[in-house]
């Protein structure tokens, strides 16, 4: 049985996880993850810290990034939701130094601030938002043309403060907003550009330069069908005035004869024109233009069909 493909979301976290980032910018990563996934259980007097993810890989990222910062081993744990979904939910959870961690990272749980130490400068920043797209961020796949990438917060005030990183940090531009979704708080990016840099800034170039090929690739294709469109109207078009001039030509010969038309020009673009009932009207005036020996233009010859038209519209008066 082949294994499910990756969602896009998923591409980019896996390729941060096998990222190597240095242990300030591992502090930032835990500091967002822990303040939006983590928990604290309480149970015989001792204290837990429990942090939530559904992707295995991130799971050791952040088991790793404990060890790697503060050399502590923690346990892992699942569970599994047996409905239509089948969620597995991974936990990492340390059952020493929970304070300790917390207050070193300055964490807390019931207030939206997130610390100036955690964000003092610009890779701390990115380190930050990395964390907080591990924890609950996802971007659609380029493939879609609704260019979308988000992270979910719980809390309002903290969801504010965690946008205003965006405007801090000095390396890029990005435009981020808050939407309220039920009783969550979605900060989101809609620019593809700004999607690319944040994928960027976040340690995850190869998805970043996936998003740009797919990206390019699909407005070619779109750009090529407008165009495609368009040519399919202009033809149209042509054919419409094509057979509404072929239908006035036809009258004025009935009344008339073309061999009695003064005009020599619009005696000569009237069999041009039935000789020719797909020619568009450069092409008839390039024709024009050579029987006669002088330039005729495209305006020229549309005024002369106007005026063509104008004397059928007279003749099919008296015929009525």
């Amino acid at each position: 049985m082949s294994e499910a493909k990756l969602s896009f979301t998923q591409v980019v976290k896996e390729e941060i996880c096998s990222s190597n980032f240095e242990a300030e910018h591992l502090r930032s990563i835990l500091a967002a993850f822990i303040k939006i996934n983590g928990s604290v259980i309480f149970s015989n007097k001792q204290s837990s810290l429990v942090l939530k993810t559904e992707n295995a890989k991130v799971a050791k990222f952040i088991y790793s990034a404990l060890q790697s910062v503060y050399g502590l081993n923690a346990r892992f744990s699942y569970t599994k939701m047996m409905n239509f979904r089948k969620r597995t939910t991974y936990n990492v959870i340390l059952d020493n130094e929970t304070d300790y961690i917390l207050g070193d990272l300055e964490i807390n749980f019931l207030e939206g601030k997130i610390a100036k130490n955690i964000i003092a400068n610009d890779d701390m920043i990115a380190g930050y938002l990395c964390g907080g797209f591990l924890a609950s961020g996802s971007v659609n796949s380029p493939k879609n043309s609704n260019y979308h990438l988000e992270m979910v917060l719980k809390d309002e005030n903290y969801a504010k403060w965690f946008t205003k990183l965006f405007l801090k940090y000095k390396s890029g531009q990005f435009n981020a907003k808050i939407v309220k979704r039920r009783n969550q708080f979605v900060v989101y990016l809609k620019r593809s550009d700004q999607i690319t840099d944040f994928l960027i800034m976040i340690g995850a170039t190869n998805a970043a330069l996936q998003f740009e090929e797919t990206r390019i690739e699909r407005d070619f294709s779109n750009i090529g069908n407008r165009l495609a469109n368009l040519d399919a109207a202009n033809y149209n078009k042509t054919a419409i005035a094509a057979k509404e001039q072929l239908e006035d030509i036809r009258t004025i010969d009935k009344i008339l004869g073309i061999e009695h038309v003064q005009n020599e020009k619009q005696q000569l673009l009237m069999k041009l024109r039935l000789e020719n009932e797909d020619a568009s009207l450069n092409e008839l005036a390039s024709m024009l233009s050579e029987k006669l020996g002088e330039t005729v233009s495209r305006s020229n010859v549309a005024h002369m069909f106007r005026s063509i038209h104008s004397r059928a519209n007279k003749y099919k008066g008296a015929i009525k």
